[in-house]
């Protein structure tokens, strides 16, 4: 019967299977086609995607088509990024623009710390460029280091891949920690500040862990191939060091400085309510009273529901609605509390606004245009705002109007249009294109050519990780976030939830080491954990959920990761070497990563 309803019940919202077993058989399905049949990653996902919305609630007719709305919609959100950096890494790379910036580090640094140098540049270039590509790029310098000194080989290229590998998991605009970013409802800007800041110790631990397998394990390095070592270019065919960082720098900044402002102007949760806001406090709770107590649904009606129908702070919840039916005048530090609690159980709930309860209050445009956002992704402050305004037209006079644009807020909106991450990939992309045509002399054919290079490869980056977003959107329908959710009631203390940092560590490393890629890890991770990544259940910004998930992401890797061979392969080492250096490093950058995310959720919360 439960069958028939699922796939014949037209519109029925019954569900298959529990939601973990529907989040079971997704990850099998992912897991069994990449490894066991060796099916192309984007065809392995959408599949999944697939299952699990037949497997979920809905309509019959929309468990298809919402998986390709699904797919649409994560290709919009990172599309455009993906294939801007993929014309930029492909333009440094062949403009020199790349080569300039590890031969500054060489020379600001000395000889002596070339593996300082050669960490630095890996965790610069992987930014916009691949890990694969960074280290084929740098392995030559590493090389021709070796023919100078003598020692220190694994050092080297140890140190190539903690920077490179570190950042291709944590820094935007890569895939992984891209669409991480946008599965979690997180700024780009932002999964690029903290990103960076988890990033910078991991990457030294790498190093000093590089320091410590190269004196244990010391290789010399090996030919590779017949063909002979390709001589670097002379300085004097390199573009100038400015014009080779602006391509990684430019957008950096752009989206940073947005990011830093637009956080400063959240900070100040200007919707919320304060005693002050409210100018007749027992006349507001008369109201809210009398419409409780009709039987059609209405604001007050609502309020009290959203009051009193969580599961958690019940004591709190109670205390709030015994202020609101308490006949006697309220003391002030009565009204402290009240406002509170409206506060927490109202203005910051992003599910409190339900249409029938609001049919009778006259909407303006801003409050329409709100409405009008996908909730459940909705930014807390955005929710305040839209909480704020809901009460404030159903009880003119009573609840005074919050100013929004403040100056802070001014601010931040005036370099939100530069601040776009697509907007700035673009204009750094054309950099780099301006920079190989006028390095290389090329026509307007040639440079078109390159980008078609380019474009191609990052094309098959972008249905991938369309693919991972189609999946995870998929999951959520599936409910899978509360049922996660669900097995880890830790209460309000965000030490306590801080144990989800490690579930999310946990889960991409389990992913990891049974399918290999590390963007895999991601998005599916990601996914999973979705339905919890909100500052109000997790007690910190959920920033540092992905990077928790972006460091599990590094632990793990064997010969079943495409990193691996790549280490193994272009750095002339064998297999065992490989499983003796690379993999116990990565482990060590994803601990020190993980590490560092959950001291940064404990001292700098963010929200």
């Amino acid at each position: 019967m439960v069958i028939a309803n699922v796939w014949f019940g037209g519109n029925r919202r019954t569900m298959l299977l529990p939601p973990l077993a529907i989040l079971a058989i997704g990850i099998c399905t992912v897991l069994g086609l990449i490894i066991a049949l060796r099916v192309n990653a984007f065809i392995a996902l959408i599949t999944a995607a697939i299952v699990v919305s037949l497997l979920s609630a809905g309509s019959v007719a929309d468990k298809i088509s919402r998986v390709a709305a699904a797919f649409g919609a994560a290709a919009g959100g990172i599309g455009i990024v993906i294939a801007m950096a993929a014309i930029i890494g492909k333009c440094m790379l062949d403009s020199g623009a790349a080569d300039r910036v590890v031969r500054a580090f060489l020379r600001a640094l000395g000889v002596q710390r070339a593996p300082l140098a050669l960490m630095g540049s890996g965790f610069v270039l992987a930014v916009p460029v691949f890990f694969d590509t960074v280290f084929y790029l740098l392995v030559p310098l590493a090389r021709s280091l070796y023919r100078q000194t003598s020692r220190n080989y694994l050092k080297y290229i140890l140190a190539i891949s903690a920077g490179g590998a570190i950042t291709h998991t944590l820094v935007p605009p890569t895939p992984g920690p891209l669409l991480m970013a946008s599965n979690l409802n997180i700024d780009v800007g932002m999964m690029i500040l903290i990103g960076s800041l988890v990033a910078l110790p991991a990457a030294f631990a790498g190093l000093m862990v590089s320091s410590y397998l190269d004196r244990r394990m010391p290789i010399a390095m090996r030919q590779i191939g017949s063909e002979p070592e390709p001589e670097p270019l002379p300085d004097d065919q390199l573009p100038s060091l400015a014009w080779s960082l602006a391509p990684v720098l430019l957008p950096v900044v752009m989206i940073s400085t947005n990011t830093v402002l637009t956080t400063m102007a959240d900070a100040q949760h200007v919707a919320l309510l304060s005693v002050e806001d409210v100018t007749d406090w027992p006349e507001l709770r008369s109201q809210f009273r009398q419409q409780a107590a009709q039987e059609d649904p209405t604001p007050g009606g609502r309020i009290v529901e959203a009051i009193e129908s969580g599961t958690r702070n019940v004591d709190r919840r109670q205390e709030t609605l015994a202020l609101i039916n308490q006949q006697e005048e309220l003391s002030a530090e009565q009204r402290a509390e009240l406002s509170e609690g409206l506060n927490r159980f109202v203005i910051a709930d992003k599910s409190f606004h339900q249409e029938q309860s609001f049919l009778g209050v006259s909407l303006d445009d801003e409050t329409k245009e709100l409405l009008r956002q996908n909730r459940l992704r909705m930014k807390q402050v955005e929710a305040e705002r839209l909480n704020r305004k809901l009460l404030e037209l159903s009880y003119p006079g009573l609840v005074a109007e919050h100013e929004w644009f403040t100056p802070e807020r001014r601010w931040a909106n005036t370099t939100s249009l530069l601040g776009d991450a697509n907007l700035a990939l673009l204009i750094s992309a054309v950099i780099a294109m301006w920079v190989l045509k006028r390095q290389r002399g090329l026509t307007r054919y040639q440079l078109a050519q390159a980008v078609e290079v380019s474009l191609m490869s990052g094309g098959v980056i972008i249905l991938i990780t369309a693919g991972g977003g189609a999946f995870g959107a998929m999951l959520t329908v599936a409910n899978v976030g509360e049922a996660i959710n669900d097995l880890f009631q830790l209460g309000p203390e965000s030490q306590g939830k801080l144990l989800l940092l490690f579930v999310g560590f946990l889960i991409s490393s389990v992913l990891k080491v049974a399918q290999g890629s590390s963007t895999v890890a991601m998005i599916t991770g990601s996914a999973m954990l979705a339905g919890i990544a909100d500052p109000q259940t997790l007690g910190f910004h959920p920033v540092y959920l992905a990077t928790s998930i972006g460091a599990g992401s590094l632990v793990g890797s064997w010969m079943n990761d495409s990193g691996f061979w790549i280490f193994a392969k272009m750095g002339g080492l064998t297999e065992v070497e490989a499983l003796k250096s690379w993999t116990p490093m990565l482990v060590v950058l994803g601990v020190v990563a993980f590490g560092v995310t959950v001291i940064l959720a404990m001292l700098m919360p963010l929200i």
